[in-house]
């Protein structure tokens, strides 16, 4: 086993995509064209063998590697760099006839037939055996050759199997976690319907024919699954590593809710995503920012830069309206990227296939082939944006605020069966408050329920967003952050269930009831044609009630009256889907309901805790409310934006930092126009200077700017 170092560093800014070559070997003279093209649009890495197997192997044994290590070396003689993948996200056809076991079988116990890419067991001894197999022949071969500078761990992983030999490693797995038949009867409840287990064998994995109301067995599925997925990327990686010390990565998805990427991560030595936005279709802040949430989830993993590993160059081929990407976006989009702490921009794919499901998809070499179209030249630009900005290779972004965004917690919460099946629309709220972050200027990072305290500590701001599920130890962080000085904002649906689904009793959010200052009481699913809304109003006495299930702090709880300084840019706010009504305790009421029932009850309070203060959220209020409460933070607390000026609406600003030690020792601002018309900034030339981008011209949609802060 080789030694190796955990971290992926380079001393440029990645620039190329997937490549698929095996499609083109009976043609070397296209080979040869598109090394020319490469070159000219400054790409310096290629991805190589993603789906390659059935040329590595297309008989059981029968290793064939030298088409690919003639690639290789051609491709270095030409200063291109390869992130080598390990060919497992599609088996050949040879493989699945000999060892039918290496087949998928669904929820409804049905064998899958040979096909698509991810139809394979990862519980199967044959498909491990084979898949490490070819694995280790690669790094064999290619593991020390100075292209190579990354393994790419299969591709986008995903699907799950139901066959004989996974509900035999699920039995394992819960063995493993619960010991004992009876404490799983008891952390599941499965007292409800009677359908309490007399033993492991007996547990069946979840199935619309089959269980599926007992909400543990789903959520202890989800995350074997997980853990399934994860031991089988290790078990690739050990093969590789038998031969290579080069780093790894797999590349992850978008609002991806099958696999806990937090876990995923663990096992990588730098995250990658391939990110597929529907430019055109919304107000294009409205999609940046959507991609750009993604971007600082993929930061967020490992807390360092990750890879931008596929993006589309030009159109797509599998979403519902295949759109062009108007001039200057394909740019745009790449450097937003490098501006949330990307160190490459790459796409899928380099060469456009000819035939099968993805012939239409965009590519930097269409059908055509020439070098004089529109997209060439776009990749072109953006290689020499890259290359401009290469001081960047090796910042990193620093970030006051963390939202919450925990998969287990998640996955419970959309198979709760209440308060609205219809919707709970916790996507629409991550992103608002996303959105009312960046458009103060606040870096942002993800954290999981996982997250150590003294990494929460490093934060001014902490969002819990619906964070439903509170495993053993969160409140207690939470806590401790608040406690110590931090500013806790958290929204309803918070704190309702532990980490088997079973609900807290005594009053919920649980373990934070004292921060807050409240305790949840009710909670009201609105139809979607309904709405309430949201005002000040003059400090009712039975707005303020004591309640034996909360202990409020005397000491710590904002005294009688005072002014919360919340900024209110509108009279009211519209709120919709989901109202929660609290019973307070300490806490200062500064908006209440407006309508039904529960006119008059308070909907937005603050709470003083320690040194720091806790803010509760309770409906589904319009973005604006975020917004002006994330202003209102930001000046009570004095918490330091990465930009103090006024920025027009749509322009996006984020910061890059080299550190030395634990001091900053070079700030780079990163500007960008998803606006809709150009817009001037106002930037003082004595305390910035340009690195890209022209400071004294107006920044024109799509454009991109960044200066660097003088000292």
């Amino acid at each position: 086993m080789l030694s190796r170092d955990n971290r992926f560093t380079t001393e440029v800014l990645l620039h190329g995509g997937d490549y698929n070559p095996e499609q083109w070997l009976d043609m070397p003279e296209i080979l040869e064209k598109d090394i020319e093209i490469l070159k000219k649009t400054r790409c310096n890495v290629v991805t190589l063998g993603v789906f390659s197997w059935s040329f590595l192997e297309p008989s059981e044994g029968d290793y064939r590697l030298d088409w690919l290590s003639k690639i290789i070396d051609r491709l270095y003689e030409n200063g291109i760099r390869v992130v080598l993948a390990t060919p497992s996200g599609a088996r050949p056809k040879w493989l699945a006839d000999r060892y039918p076991e290496v087949l998928r079988t669904d929820s409804r116990r049905q064998k899958m037939f040979y096909g698509f890419r991810h139809n394979h067991c990862l519980t199967s001894p044959v498909y491990r055996e084979k898949a490490a197999a070819v694995d280790r022949e690669l790094a064999k071969r290619f593991g020390s050759h100075p292209a190579v500078i990354l393994w790419h761990i299969s591709n986008e992983f995903s699907g799950e199997c139901h066959c004989p030999l996974c509900q035999a490693a699920f039995r394992r797995w819960l063995r493993g976690r619960y010991a004992d038949i009876d404490e799983l009867n008891r952390r599941w409840n499965t007292a409800f319907w009677s359908h309490r287990y007399n033993s492991f064998d007996q547990i069946e994995s979840p199935s619309p024919i089959g269980e599926s109301q007992l909400h543990a067995l789903n959520l202890d599925w989800r995350r074997f699954v997980t853990d399934h997925t994860t031991d089988f990327l290790r078990h690739e990686i050990e093969a590789v590593r038998a031969y290579s010390d080069k780093p790894v990565t797999t590349n992850l998805m978008y609002y991806f809710g099958e696999l806990d990427y937090f876990t995923l991560a663990k096992e990588l030595d730098i995250v990658s995503w391939d990110t597929y936005p529907t430019w055109h279709k919304d107000p294009l802040i409205e999609t940046a920012r959507d991609n750009a949430l993604w971007h600082d989830m993929m930061r967020s993993l490992l807390g360092r830069s990750f890879l931008l590993m596929e993006s589309c160059p030009s159109s797509t081929n599998w979403q519902g309206v295949s759109k062009l990407k108007k001039p200057g976006l394909l740019t745009a989009q790449s450097l937003q990227a490098i501006a949330h702490g990307a160190d490459s921009a790459m796409y899928f794919q380099i060469r456009q296939s000819r035939g099968a499901s993805e012939k239409f998809h965009g590519a930097v070499i269409d059908h055509y082939g020439g070098e004089d179209t529109r997209v060439i030249r776009e990749v072109t630009g953006t290689g020499d944006a890259l290359e401009q900005l290469s001081c960047l290779s090796g910042t990193q972004v620093q970030s006051q605020a963390a939202i919450v965004y925990d998969w287990e917690s998640l996955w419970a919460m959309h198979d709760s069966q209440g308060p609205r099946n219809d919707g709970l629309h916790h996507k629409e709220l991550l992103l608002d408050l996303y959105h009312a972050c960046r458009d103060h200027a606040l870096n942002v990072d993800f954290v999981n329920e996982d997250v150590p305290e003294e990494q929460l500590f490093g934060y001014r701001l902490l969002i819990l967003p619906m964070v439903y599920q509170f495993r053993e130890g969160f409140a207690e962080k939470v806590r401790a952050f608040t406690k110590k000085g931090g500013v806790l904002v958290t929204t309803f649906w918070n704190g309702i269930t532990d980490g088997t689904d079973l609900c807290y009793l005594g009053g919920t959010p649980h373990g934070l009831m004292d921060v807050l200052g409240l305790r949840s009481a009710e909670i009201d699913g609105l139809y979607d044609r309904e709405e309430n809304h949201l005002a000040p109003a003059s400090r009712e006495p039975s707005a303020r009630k004591d309640l034996s299930a909360v202990s409020a702090d005397k000491e710590t709880a904002l005294p009688e009256g005072p002014d919360s300084g919340f900024y209110a840019s509108r009279g009211s706010y519209v709120c919709r889907y989901l109202c929660e009504l609290p019973a307070l305790a300490g806490a200062e009421p500064v908006l209440f309901y407006q309508d039904d029932f529960y006119k008059g009850t308070p909907a937005l309070t603050v709470h003083r805790f320690g040194e720091g203060e806790a803010w509760y959220v309770g409906a589904f209020a319009e973005r604006a409310l975020y917004e002006d409460l994330i202003g209102t933070i930001i000046k009570r607390r004095s918490i330091e934006p990465v930009f103090k000026g006024a920025l027009p609406a749509g322009v996006e600003v984020t910061s890059r930092v080299r550190v030395n030690g634990t001091q900053v020792c070079e700030e780079y601002l990163l500007f960008q126009n998803f606006g809709t018309e150009p817009v001037m900034l106002s930037l003082s030339a004595e305390t910035f200077e340009t690195v890209y981008g022209k400071p004294d011209e107006p920044l024109p949609v799509y454009g991109t700017l960044v200066v660097r802060k003088r000292k």
